[in-house]
């Protein structure tokens, strides 16, 4: 099965899909903007700027895999960000079967932070 990958922090996002490409376009714009709505309950920030989606994957079928990190793996969100995550993607329309699965490899860092998220935790 072919299928549109977008690495999170990576652009511009390669279109290799059979769903044409205005809407896998749209689709990804809409999951970036739905997973900019989660946050980690301790730190102001969304997950996606904090830089913890690691790929975003489009599927033919319009279903989506994500994989994602915590900021430690001692994290006491590790059992809602997940499911946060995949209601969020699950929310947009067109948007099938979503699967979440947390990664550790590469280890999360604050250098993964966008220039937003250091803003908003005061980290320059």
């Amino acid at each position: 099965m072919r299928s549109d990958t977008a690495e999170i922090k990576a652009s511009p996002m390669e279109t290799h899909s059979a769903l044409p490409p205005e809407e896998t376009e749209r689709l990804t714009t809409e999951i970036i903007a739905g997973l900019k709505t989660v946050f980690d309950p301790e730190i102001p920030a969304d997950i996606y700027e904090l830089g913890l989606i690691y790929k975003v994957e489009i599927k033919d079928d319009r279903s989506v895999d994500v994989q994602m990190t915590l900021t430690t793996p001692n994290c006491p969100a590790a059992g809602e960000l997940p499911t946060m995550v995949e209601n969020a993607v699950a929310s947009v329309p067109g948007v099938g079967v979503v699967d979440v699965k947390v990664v550790w490899e590469p280890p999360w860092s604050p250098e993964r932070m966008s220039d937003e998220a250091r803003l908003v935790l005061n980290m320059w």
